[in-house]
């Protein structure tokens, strides 16, 4: 599985610490230098059949249809495309307009992942967001409009109050979206919600609430089909994330573009700069500018946990068994047998899970079983 990471925005979010830049300025040398990354790396994935790829930032909405297909026949020099892979752009409301999907639709590109994060205007003004609330939705509907059926949207929960919440779901439902990732508005490091926040100017997020949102959006969503598939994200039959669901289940991919990561399946981990110039300098000299680690047995072990208990799957025993020496293993099942006298995890035909109704404590869960 491949993955580009795009980093340009309009705009900062208030929330955000991802790696981008609101200057254009170096777009087109960037999209040099990730075309020459291809280049240089595409052996590092042993695999040459691509299911899914995927445009992530940033805010890869803000490519020319022309730019995004060039990153598409680029990849497909190296890779043979699945038949029915999943090619997903993250984009922005603001961006999808009919001219611009009506390209898209004929690209390559069969899977949206749309930022709407709310569909009332007091949340996204919070949020900073650059679209407006009617963007939104008028954005979903060209999209269906011209084929692209298959669309995820974010939306940001613990922002507001429950009744726009549940409104947001009630919208959500009623614009007949297959998938939906949610979140929980969180306060990063140098961000200007942090700020605000300790300057008084908004309310931080109350855990109770986000707490009380988060039970109710699943217990409301699967009353309208969805499968609650990982913690943050629901989808009808058919329309799981191919690609979150492969890194979820651990398996390799490439990640071209500033900050991206990589990983061989294994024990090394890698990650591009997350600079600009720095990205475009190296590459333009021969030279990729990263960073590397290998992971140690408990590392790779912490990481299973980590990701299997967010999800429906949960961890499979079996691989455990196989993959780690007796020491770790007993290490680990030490520390299990706690989880498992609290009730927080249970073992379901050899897979370890969280109880449903302690998912949104998962992450506390599975830091409790880390070995260091």
């Amino acid at each position: 599985m491949l993955y580009f990471h795009i980093p340009f925005c309009k705009q900062k979010c208030s929330y955000c610490n991802f790696h981008f830049s609101t200057s254009l300025n170096l777009k087109d040398d960037m999209m040099k230098a990730i075309h020459k990354e291809i280049d240089s790396r595409h052996h590092e994935l042993p695999d040459k059949h691509i299911k899914t790829l995927y445009l992530g930032g940033g805010t890869p909405s803000l490519l020319s249809v022309d730019e995004i297909k060039a990153l598409l026949d680029k990849s497909a020099q190296y890779y043979d495309f699945d038949s029915e892979i999943e090619i997903t752009l993250e984009a922005n409301p603001d961006d999808l307009n009919a001219s611009f999907l009506k390209e898209l639709s004929k690209s390559g590109v069969n899977r949206l992942s749309i930022g709407t994060q709310s569909f009332f205007e007091d949340d996204l003004k919070l949020m900073n967001r650059a679209h407006t609330s009617g963007e939104a939705e008028d954005s979903i509907k060209r999209a269906q409009d011209v084929g692209l059926e298959n669309i995820s949207i974010d939306l940001i929960y613990g922002s507001s109050s429950m009744p726009i919440w549940k409104e947001n779901l009630r919208k959500a439902i009623a614009l007949q979206i297959p998938h939906i990732s949610s979140y929980a508005l969180t306060v990063e490091p140098k961000t200007a919600l942090a700020k605000w926040i300790k300057d008084k100017v908004v309310k931080a997020p109350n855990e109770e609430v986000q707490n009380e949102e988060f039970y109710y959006m699943s217990e409301f969503l699967k009353e309208y089909g969805f499968i609650h598939y990982e913690i943050s994200n629901f989808a009808k039959e058919g329309f799981y994330s191919k690609h979150n669901s492969a890194y979820w289940k651990g398996q390799p991919y490439l990640g071209f573009g500033p900050s991206a990561h990589s990983y061989n399946g294994g024990n090394i981990r890698s990650w591009n700069i997350a600079n600009n110039a720095l990205y475009i300098k190296g590459l333009a000299e021969n030279t990729r500018n990263f960073e590397e680690e290998q992971l140690s047995p408990k590392d790779q072990l912490n990481e299973l946990v980590m990701i299997g208990l967010r999800t429906i799957w949960g961890v499979d025993m079996a691989k455990i068994h196989s993959t780690f020496e007796k020491d770790i293993q007993e290490e680990f099942l030490y520390l299990l047998s706690a989880k498992k006298e609290e009730g927080l995890i249970v073992e379901d035909s050899g897979y370890l899970k969280i109880p449903e109704k302690h998912w949104f404590l998962a992450d506390g869960i599975a830091s409790d079983l880390f070995l260091v």
